[in-house]
């Protein structure tokens, strides 16, 4: 069950709504809430949402165990324990059969391990999970006594399959105390069918006219093309992810909780350094406090600093994915970043903003196009098609006929990934404009985006979700 479906839009959150707020008791609703989110996963995962309680038990008994402790080598030994059952899972599901696979293909074997069928969110509810163990172990928080309530905190089906990630500490006084007041469910109404219009409205279409767009390896694929269909796919990850981001913190608004930003507006970005602290927060987060700080971080000297750079960004490469093309898709970003640290971050001072902007948004795009095909050889191919390698021509009738059919259509979600609607608030408030009118105005316009959303779900068949598969 994805929000952007019929099915959770008119059925399971509603249902869900309803029976947390029959009653006040804070207990009552965070057991609603957690049924609900089990059987929200259930509905695509009838197994393998075993592995996620299974995952819960294991860390719930190990952070009691870890404040227990009186040696520090016990507590060690329950952090181990904790953290490594649960990214045993995910290497089981995700990654054995990758490295067995390059192993066997090392010395020239035609054998192949199957690969197993990837839970949904497994990703983020084992990363999220982890938090707890490790924050327990920190002294940074205290172990949950209510199983019923860490289960809640990993299940909880507003960011349980896409994000955002959320540490423990930021939410665990919000498990046993919080409210929802009025102004909580009209904000976070309207900030779920704000997501909810990204990404069925731009993030939909975008992927429609990609998917007829000619693929790498085309004999048609031209300069022109391949640069329409990188914008397309930089787009469309832009709006499905941010979009569902927005959901989820929307609809944890409603339900009391106060997520952390995932997304702020990325595509403004000057340098690639700062594309990475606007796009996945919640990702950066973590790698930065749970791996790169106690690697060492940037505190011993620049040669340790480009080595833990390059080993998170492979890190952050494989989390999206058991293949290759994330691996080099995280190593090119580090090795940007690297660049950057090293030699061109004077440099890029001294340049105009525009000009770092367009430097940035190819760099990415580059990015997006290797991070979009199954193998490296493909996206490869794209780029150099990009730069006249192998392309057919500036422009071919198939990319052209595309172009022609959607018209403006990437222009206008293009600006729509811009900061427009806060400089439009911020415009309004400098002209003295009456507050009432302008929400009214803003009102109107989520419900034109509501009522649009839920006809293009009638007639769409197509309606992905591209974060699903990490």
């Amino acid at each position: 069950m994805v929000f952007s479906s019929l099915t959770f839009l008119f059925f399971f959150f509603p249902i869900t709504l309803i029976l947390c707020f029959v009653r006040k008791e804070l207990r009552w609703r965070n057991l609603v809430l957690m049924v609900a989110s089990l059987v929200f996963y259930a509905w695509g995962e009838p197994i393998w949402v075993l592995a996620m309680v299974a995952s819960t038990v294991v860390n719930y008994f190990a952070g009691r165990r870890i404040a227990r402790a009186k040696s520090e080598g016990v507590r060690r030994l329950w952090l181990i324990l904790g953290v490594g059952a649960s990214a045993a899972l995910l290497f089981a599901f995700k990654y054995a059969a990758f490295f067995a696979n390059t192993f066997l293909g090392l010395f020239g074997s035609a054998h192949r391990v199957p690969v197993l069928e990837l839970p949904i969110g497994i990703s983020f509810y084992t990363f999220q999970v982890i938090t707890y163990t490790v924050d327990v172990y920190r002294r940074k928080v205290k172990p949950q006594k209510r199983f019923t309530n860490l289960m809640l905190y990993v299940s909880c089906f507003p960011q349980l399959i896409a994000g955002p990630i959320v540490q423990y500490a930021d939410v665990a006084a919000q498990i046993t105390r919080r409210t929802t007041t009025p102004d909580d469910f009209s904000d976070g109404m309207q900030r779920f069918v704000a997501g909810l219009g990204k990404k069925v409205i731009f993030a939909n279409i975008c992927g429609q006219a990609l998917s007829a767009m000619p693929q790498a390896g085309a004999a048609a694929l031209s300069v022109g093309g391949a640069w329409y269909a990188a914008l397309l796919y930089t787009l469309q990850i832009y709006f499905d992810f941010s979009g569902y981001s927005d959901m989820a913190i929307g609809m944890g608004r409603i339900l009391g909780f106060r997520y952390k930003e995932n997304f702020n507006y990325p595509y403004i970005s000057l340098s690639v350094r700062e594309f990475w602290r606007r796009w996945h927060i919640s990702l950066g987060s973590f790698f930065r406090d749970y791996v790169y700080i106690p690697l060492g971080g940037n505190r011993k000297g620049t040669r340790r600093t480009v080595i833990n750079t390059l080993a998170v960004w492979m890190l952050t490469g494989l989390w999206h994915g058991a293949a290759w093309t994330f691996v080099v898709w995280g190593l090119y970003y580090g090795a940007l970043l690297v660049l950057d640290l090293l030699y061109l971050g004077k440099r890029r001072e001294r340049l105009p903003r525009p000009v770092n902007w367009l430097i940035t948004m190819i760099a990415v795009m580059i990015g997006w196009v290797i991070f979009y095909y199954p193998t490296l050889g493909q996206g490869l191919r794209h780029v150099g098609a990009m730069f006249g390698i192998g392309a057919s021509g500036l422009m071919d009738a198939e990319s052209s006929q595309i172009i022609r059919t959607y018209s403006l259509f990437p222009l206008i979600a293009f600006a729509a990934s811009l900061p427009i609607s806060p400089a439009l608030k911020r415009l309004a408030e400098r002209l003295k404009l009456p507050g009432l009118p302008v929400d009214i105005v803003r009102s109107l316009a989520l419900t034109a985006v509501l009522a649009l959303s839920v006809l293009f779900l009638v007639g769409q068949s197509y309606n992905p979700f591209i974060y699903f598969q990490f």
